[in-house]
């Protein structure tokens, strides 16, 4: 367990100590999508649906969740977010949806869980906001895209 940065040597979950890490830019990409028939991601892409604009919605409230992240996960501190952008397109294979969203601070931790909180609600909403017209779909695919400052470094998905 000692790789598990939220578990201490006695096997107990415990909030990371940040206070000695350096202040740095911070950025962090999460994506994902939704999977739907034809028919849905028309009303979709229309944004004349039942509920109104569902892609703008669905930006909304991965912002909203970004900013909400160490509400939701324990252990996550709560952080100062410089910015917070959440986009929602046709998938290149038109498919469903993509969500992408990208999450920025200038502090001592990094901001993946916010990027995956953003992405994850996002779609959520897009389900939520969808589902009258097809309740098969399917979000799949959520994930961090990259990832950079920090003491461990940049990272991006090969």
């Amino acid at each position: 367990m000692a790789d598990l940065t939220h578990i201490d040597a006695d096997g107990r979950a415990r909030m990371v100590d940040v206070s000695a890490k350096a202040t740095t830019v911070r950025e962090a990409v999460a994506t994902g999508r939704i999977m739907m028939a034809p028919e849905t991601l028309s009303v979709a892409l229309s944004g004349g649906g039942r509920k109104g604009d569902v892609r703008a919605v669905a930006e909304i409230a991965g912002v909203m969740a970004a900013k909400k992240t160490a509400d939701l996960i324990p252990l996550c501190h709560p952080l100062p977010l410089d910015a917070v952008v959440v986009a929602v397109e046709a998938s290149a294979d038109g498919s469903g949806l993509s969500v992408t969203a990208t999450t920025r601070t200038t502090g001592r931790t990094g901001v993946e869980m916010e990027a995956l909180t953003a992405a994850t609600v996002a779609l959520l909403t897009l389900y939520d906001m969808l589902k009258a017209v097809d309740r098969g779909m399917t979000i799949e695919a959520v994930g961090l895209f990259s990832k950079t400052g920090g003491e461990s470094g940049d990272w991006v998905r090969a």
